[in-house]
């Protein structure tokens, strides 16, 4: 592991590695509140422990119009602090920063009154979601929202925000050209809603605290992607998650032959276009493939998800050179029904048992 397990820096911010557990939502944890529980902070607790240098926490709603899911954990008050700096407090524990990933669903959200830049219908996961084209104001208390989140976490002591700006969310929405059929500011410059939050919490947070994206490489082409990419780093973003953007109007390219995922090919032309730290995603299920990945995108970080579900200790079974399991890729997951009976997992700790 020539380059995975050396240290680094981002902003203030000591890296010991360069793993990063990405933002995985835990749905039915939680509830219509979008209070922390004791299974969120355990999680999180066994996640730090497990080696990872940096953690991101999963999609953590601004607003109770903006959710994904009905149980969704929530930033949207100040009541929920509390809860938040449980997780924050057992993760540094471990010695691990924690960054939280601010979210609005828009178009897709589980609500029924659903929003988007522009009106759009579409189907996700086979039910038909249609937004309404959102009003100024509206966009304006939205802004808000995301401001007041981040101050939010700030109060809670997270290390960062990361603003979820891909996986087909609000602020994708915007970004694409395919979907925001605006003919105001915040369509001339798509960009326009993300550099006004941005302004936002800049103004209301020191300088160490880190502000960084979920962007999505094909927005919906690879050149968009870029293009964004460089827009934010001339507007200060401290780093770019980089993943799939709006699904159903992308248009995802890659060489024949290139061995990865076309996301992590689209960081690589990311990471060749800017210098703020890039991170890259995708089907990454050991060791040698992620240090493969650093090596041929010169990216920042690797983000391994389901590897880390199957097995908290991923991190620290690789530097030790032992099997970290993988993720078997089940029609239905079944960590997300019941972590216990994920077949993924489960082999994992067979294995183990036998080698003892």
């Amino acid at each position: 592991m020539g380059k995975l397990f050396t240290s680094w820096k981002m902003g203030t911010l000591e890296i010991k590695n360069r793993i990063c557990v990405p933002p995985m939502v835990c749905f039915g944890w939680s509830d219509d509140s979008g209070m922390v529980t004791e299974k969120n902070v355990n999680h999180y607790r066994a996640i730090a422990r497990g080696g990872a240098g940096l953690v991101i926490q999963e999609a953590t709603c601004i607003s109770k119009e903006g959710r994904l899911s009905l149980d969704q954990l929530g930033i949207w008050e100040d009541e929920q602090i509390p809860g938040l700096k449980k997780i924050v407090d057992a993760v540094h524990e471990e010695g691990v920063p924690i960054i939280v990933q601010i979210h609005h669903a828009g178009v897709i959200a589980a609500p029924e009154s659903r929003v988007c830049p522009s009106e759009y219908t579409c189907v996700h996961k086979g039910i038909e979601k249609h937004g309404r084209e959102l009003t100024v104001s509206e966009i304006h208390e939205i802004e808000e929202e995301f401001i007041q989140a981040a101050r939010r976490a700030f109060e809670a002591g997270y290390d960062g925000v990361e603003l979820h700006g891909c996986h087909s969310y609000l602020l994708s929405q915007f970004m694409n050209r395919r979907v925001n059929q605006r003919t105001d500011e915040y369509g001339q410059d798509p960009m326009r809603i993300v550099e006004r939050i941005l302004e936002g919490i800049r103004r209301i947070t020191p300088e160490t605290f880190l502000v960084g994206i979920r962007l999505g490489a094909f927005e919906p082409e690879l050149s968009d992607g870029i293009a964004h990419a460089k827009w934010l780093e001339e507007h200060g973003i401290d780093f770019i998650d980089v993943s799939y953007g709006f699904e159903f109007e992308d248009h995802r390219e890659k060489p024949e032959g290139y061995p990865f995922a076309e996301a992590i090919y689209g960081a690589k032309k990311i990471k060749e276009a800017v210098s703020v730290p890039v991170f890259a995603v995708y089907g990454i299920q050991n060791g040698e493939q992620a240090e493969a990945v650093l090596e041929d995108t010169g990216v920042d970080m690797v983000d391994i998800g389901r590897g880390v579900l199957v097995n908290y200790s991923w991190a620290n079974d690789v530097k030790d050179g032992r099997d970290p399991g993988r993720c078997l890729y089940c029609p239905t997951c079944m960590w997300r029904v019941d972590p216990a009976r994920c077949a993924g997992r489960l082999l994992h700790e067979r294995r183990k048992k036998e080698q003892e």
